[in-house]
């Protein structure tokens, strides 16, 4: 179990550190938003600052799964990003599904790994 959580946590952290250099870097061509992705996508680019923000704690997250410092933060921090991914692709780009589910997978999983962390924070 030890082995797949360090499997685990290293392919995120590659994936979203890969994502946000990606981003900031302008190392891959964006790809063509079509129908209400389109729409939702022009509207995150007008706030100017919601997709550098996001990219940011993809960041610092992906820093932090690779090196291992800090993940039962990272876990939480990057939970709402990675459920959001996940419904954006589930309900406006259904054919990114194939990474959008492992992402989030992954996410819970490690939180159930690292779930002793968090049980002060659920106890009254």
């Amino acid at each position: 179990m030890k082995n797949a959580t360090i499997f685990i946590r290293i392919s995120i952290g590659l994936l979203l550190l890969y994502a946000s250099i990606c981003f900031f870097l302008k190392l891959a061509p964006e790809t063509e938003a079509t129908g209400s992705f389109k729409a939702f996508n022009t509207g995150l680019i007008a706030s100017t600052y919601l997709m550098p923000l996001a990219k940011i704690i993809e960041l610092l997250c992906g820093l932090s799964y690779v090196t291992g410092k800090y993940v039962s933060l990272a876990n939480i921090v990057i939970l709402p990003i990675t459920l959001n991914i996940l419904l954006i692709n589930y309900y406006m780009s259904p054919d990114k599904l194939f990474i959008a589910i492992p992402l989030f997978l992954g996410n819970l999983f490690l939180i159930y790994r690292y779930w002793n962390n968090y049980k002060t924070v659920f106890t009254p």
